[in-house]
């Protein structure tokens, strides 16, 4: 009888701790150089808990590397065209560099409106059209963080992607779209799948890289993953449950994302590297 297989973890926690330490010392450099110290503005609609813990340990993160952090604290009750109207100011503020509206934002406002209200240079959170056409093109940019974050996990633990079957489970604007696409420029194989997809299970069989960022709790089944495959849990659940069954997966898996502390920490990570980033570029200055 074989020995049952425990996969690697991928924990995020390392690589994002010297991503922030990275970004810290080039913020620091920037304010010695210029004077200025970039700023990233958070806009929070209403007083959803999850929204304003996930925004209050954002500020801490600024604050730890030498990123002035903005809150713009907006009502519940803030329309669509109220919305668009404070984004449209702050893309227009010089002392701010990186806008991050915290989503979601309610059902009543045309989130996709509020977006694209949002500068492109000031859209460190890889939300708008424009980002997701640099990503889509290769072209210069902001990733959305959470797939730009998941590449660098990827490339921490020296996965090859060319030539390798990506399943990727989950479509939405900013996370599921923008990954595939930063997947298929490294020479992957991509396929999309969604909680609708027929025969969901024979899809992620196939998969040599299990992206799961759908948002529903365990959809993956663990015995579905392929003997060696790399799997990244991109979804976060009541209970700090991912959308792949964790326990029986690492037993196929050759590489596995916990959740938490895989891809959450990387997010935030490479939110606050773009940052610095854009101040950079909005300064006439280089990297």
């Amino acid at each position: 009888m074989s020995p049952t297989r425990t996969a690697q973890l991928m924990d995020g926690t390392g690589p994002a701790r010297r991503l922030v330490e990275e970004t810290s010392t080039r913020a620091a450099e920037l304010a010695r150089r210029t004077g200025v110290t970039p700023c990233l503005a958070t806009v929070l609609v209403g007083e959803d808990p999850a929204s304003v813990t996930y925004v209050r340990m954002k500020r801490a993160r600024c604050a730890r590397a030498g990123i002035e952090s903005r809150l713009v604290a907006l009502p519940a009750g803030t329309t669509t065209a109220g919305l668009v109207e404070r984004l449209r100011s702050l893309s227009q503020d010089p002392g701010v560099h990186g806008i991050l509206l915290q989503h979601p934002v309610g059902p009543h406002i045309d989130e996709r409106a509020a977006f694209e209200a949002i500068a492109p240079q000031k859209d460190v959170d890889g939300v708008t059209t424009s980002s997701f056409a640099a990503m889509s093109f290769a072209l210069p940019g902001f990733a959305s963080c959470t797939p730009g974050g998941i590449m660098r996990l990827l490339d921490e633990y020296d996965v090859d992607l060319a030539g390798r079957h990506a399943v990727v489970v989950g479509r939405s604007a900013i996370l599921g779209k923008p990954v595939g696409m930063l997947l298929l420029a490294r020479d992957a194989t991509v396929t999309y799948c969604h909680s609708r997809t027929a025969d969901l299970a024979a899809a992620v069989r196939e998969a040599d890289v299990v992206v799961a960022a759908v948002g529903r709790p365990r959809l993956i089944r663990g015995e579905d993953v392929k003997p060696g495959a790399v799997v990244i849990d991109a979804g976060y659940n009541p209970g700090n449950v991912g959308d792949v069954d964790f326990d029986t997966a690492r037993t196929r898996a050759r590489l596995i994302t916990p959740v938490p502390g895989g891809v959450g920490p990387m997010t935030i990570a490479v939110l606050l590297a773009q940052t610095v980033d854009a101040a950079t570029s909005q300064l006439g200055l280089t990297r």
